[in-house]
């Protein structure tokens, strides 16, 4: 079992991980700390829990936005992904069952 060094506004924490996970927790705990400083005001200096829950508050907005934005020209939306395999096994098993087929 691994550790990683976090340094989250003025708190440092210790975060237990899997090994070889050691780069994906230091770069979540990374996202934690660019929006320390704007949660820590918006808490008022309130205490580092009331600012944590600002950072999560921002983190579930932007996810949300990111759930809820329009696809990209081009890309396929996992719903849209799965219509398509739905699609595909249909016409493998008809090909399959086909008395035409070579």
């Amino acid at each position: 079992m691994a550790e990683v060094s976090l340094q989250i506004g003025d708190r440092r924490h210790i975060v237990a991980c899997r090994d070889g996970e050691e780069a994906s927790v230091w770069r979540l705990g990374a996202r934690l700390e660019e929006r320390w400083a704007a949660a820590n005001r918006a808490a008022g200096g309130l205490g580092g829990e009331r600012a944590m829950l600002f950072v999560a508050l921002m983190l579930a907005d932007a996810l949300e936005e990111a759930e809820n934005r329009p696809p990209e020209p081009g890309a396929a939306s996992p719903a849209m992904l799965a219509t398509i395999a739905d699609r595909l096994e249909s016409l493998a098993v008809a090909l399959e069952q086909s008395p035409d087929r070579a």
